[in-house]
């Protein structure tokens, strides 16, 4: 019953543990990509799912008990709501941890260097562009990437053909 609420580590320790892990796999999230907050892929997914797995005992330290479990989660949120408030704050602090957009489609044309530069084919960026009703290029005015992994874009759609009767 003891190991249920006692800690083995200080909780300072436990502290400086999970601010440091929750930092780095932030960190990891954004320099792998945009792609992974937008649109996962089962592969990236799978990955995501093994890191929380793989950071636990970085964090905890291997004290399994219940006081160490909940105050961890405690300051994962705390440093959560942190990041939160200073990204809204500073804006090197979000381009650090959030990134900036990226334009890539300008006047029906393709980016190339910027959709290579966020692991994204031309195929996968098509698809995109149908799944918001755009089936042309030449529809599109602009699509941007943005920081969150979604896709804005501004363009005409094609007047609908109607039916004679």
């Amino acid at each position: 019953m003891d190991k249920l609420f006692f800690t083995d580590i200080p909780l300072w320790n436990l502290f400086i543990r999970a601010v440091v892990v929750y930092l780095c796999v932030l960190l990891l999230l954004r320099i792998a990509g945009k792609r992974q907050m937008g649109q996962m892929e089962a592969t990236e997914f799978v990955a995501l799912l093994l890191i929380s797995n793989a950071v636990q005992n970085a964090m905890n330290g291997g004290d399994n008990s219940l006081t160490a479990g909940l105050f961890l989660a405690a300051v994962l949120i705390g440093t959560s709501a942190l990041m939160t408030f200073l990204t809204f704050k500073s804006r090197l602090v979000r381009n650090i941890f959030e990134g900036t957009p990226r334009l890539l489609v300008h006047k029906g044309k393709i980016i190339s260097e910027n959709i290579s530069k966020e692991f994204i084919s031309e195929s996968e960026l098509r698809i995109l562009l149908r799944k918001q009703g755009f089936h042309h290029l030449a529809d599109v005015e602009v699509a941007i990437l943005e920081a969150d992994g979604s896709l804005s874009i501004t363009g005409h759609h094609p007047a609908p053909v109607s039916k004679t009767e």
